[in-house]
């Protein structure tokens, strides 16, 4: 290996641990168009989803086939009908449906089954499990079109489908299910992935689909001028479907959104609408801090709050390469959980990517704030000033006057936030005697009573 891609790799792995950890035992549920299938996506998507299965994440894939069903009623000169964007399923539909299901699963377990030598499937062991996990009701007639043989979940088998999982299986399901009766009823692909995933309560529901996401101005293609939102709290995301025309195709911005919303509505804490164009997308959505497509949200994922003893570990990766390169002083991990109550972090996502602390002197009506951190995928935004806001609050209500930093970098950057320099003389007698002349930091002081 090269000399830059070690240098490269290294940081990058790094930083995509902390998502590993967060992510393992938790729950997926995947919905992959048929449209990712049919441009030939299955190979490097069955790779990506093994991958992430290895780390101990349990996965629900549901597979969509409407581009094979199309295909199939071409085949047999049969014109396909919809109506508000559900398939008008009769006898016809329903035989090349379950022609295209069949077809499908086999597609999709030959693929998890491969495992050729320098490929991401080697040494993988994939076991696929599928089954009658969902019944199935009939859709009946809306608005005087009988839609015949398509069908609405009625019922998802939550405790077989968590055994399966439980057992180390990646579950697959097609958009088909069956009545008591026995009556076979063509699903679709969003709706089957958004009852299973509230079902199961998951910790992620993604759509594979043919869009990038939602703009940041719905009105206007995507372009550098108009980006994809990378989060959109579910609030934000009904209010815009209220402003929405109704969906009748993939295509259109509130097709997958609306599904999104019903999830998190349902429990469901994130939702996710990413492109199958991309290659890598699922896990450039699930292990890179902004991600590729959009995210809906039940709650603002980001929290600022005092830390606990399960951020001991966030807050060393945090502070570690600045502790290497001088900024900071280096801290042991004894030091900092003796001290963590006095910390305060924003979290997102589980990730730590900002930290202060406060220690009180309070006979000298004053407070340190030490190892103010920002991590550099998230600089420029703001971040370090919401701490700094939060530090201030909690000297008030400690009733102290002010607080001071020690700094050898980043001065002017607390100048520009109301601080003033002072002689080291100043500092109170016990930080005084821990103070380093060799390392000759400024002090800066700033009033907060």
């Amino acid at each position: 290996m090269s000399l830059p891609f070690n240098f490269t790799f290294v940081p990058w792995f790094r930083s995509v641990a902390p998502y590993i950890h967060k992510f393992r035992h938790q729950t997926f549920v995947l919905g992959v168009c048929g449209e990712a299938i049919a441009a030939g996506k299955l190979p490097n998507l069955a790779q990506d989803l093994a991958l992430i299965q290895s780390m101990g994440v349990k996965i629900v894939l549901v597979h969509g086939f409407r581009p094979q069903v199309n295909e199939q009623l071409k085949a047999k000169n049969h014109t396909p009908k919809y109506f508000k964007g559900i398939r008008i399923t009769d006898e016809v539909a329903l035989d090349c449906a379950q022609e295209a299901a069949g077809q499908l699963r086999y597609e999709i377990e030959a693929a998890f089954s491969q495992g050729l030598p320098n490929t991401p499937m080697a040494g993988a062991t994939v076991r696929v499990i599928s089954g009658n996990f969902l019944t199935a009701r009939p859709v009946g007639i809306v608005e005087g079109v009988d839609f015949l043989h398509s069908g609405v979940v009625r019922k998802i088998d939550t405790a077989g489908i968590t055994r399966s999982l439980e057992m180390g299986a990646l579950v697959l399901m097609s958009p088909f299910g069956f009545s008591p009766t026995g009556e076979a009823f063509n699903l679709t692909m969003e709706e089957v992935a958004t009852s299973v995933a509230t079902a199961l309560q998951a910790d992620k529901l993604i759509f594979v689909t043919e869009v990038p996401g939602i703009a940041t101005d719905v009105t206007r293609p995507v372009s550098a001028d108009n980006p994809i939102g990378t989060e959109l709290p579910v609030d934000s995301a009904e209010k815009l479907l209220r402003e929405l025309p109704e969906a009748s195709h993939p295509c259109d911005a509130a097709f997958y959104l609306q599904h999104c919303v019903k999830a998190c509505r349902g429990g469901v804490e994130r939702s996710h609408i990413i492109p199958y164009a991309v290659d890598g997308s699922i896990l450039l959505e699930v292990y890179v801090h902004d991600g590729i497509g959009t995210m809906v949200v039940d709650e603002k994922l980001e929290s600022l709050r005092e830390a606990t003893v399960d951020d001991v570990g966030g807050i060393l990766q945090l502070i570690e390469p600045f502790e290497r390169d001088g900024t900071l002083v280096k801290r042991s991990r004894t030091e900092i959980e003796r001290d963590v109550g006095l910390y305060s972090v924003i979290e997102h996502d589980g990730v730590i990517f900002a930290c202060a602390a406060l220690y009180a002197y309070p006979e000298a009506r004053t407070a340190e704030m030490a190892a103010l951190t920002v991590s550099p995928d998230v600089q420029s935004q703001g971040d370090g000033e919401r701490v700094l806001k939060r530090i201030e609050q909690r000297a008030k209500l400690a009733g102290l006057d002010s607080i001071f930093v020690l700094s050898t970098r980043t001065m002017h950057w607390f100048i520009k936030r109301g601080f003033v320099q002072v002689d080291p003389e100043w500092l109170p007698e016990a930080r005084k005697r821990k103070y380093n002349w060799d390392r000759k930091s400024q002090v800066l002081v700033k009033k907060v009573g």
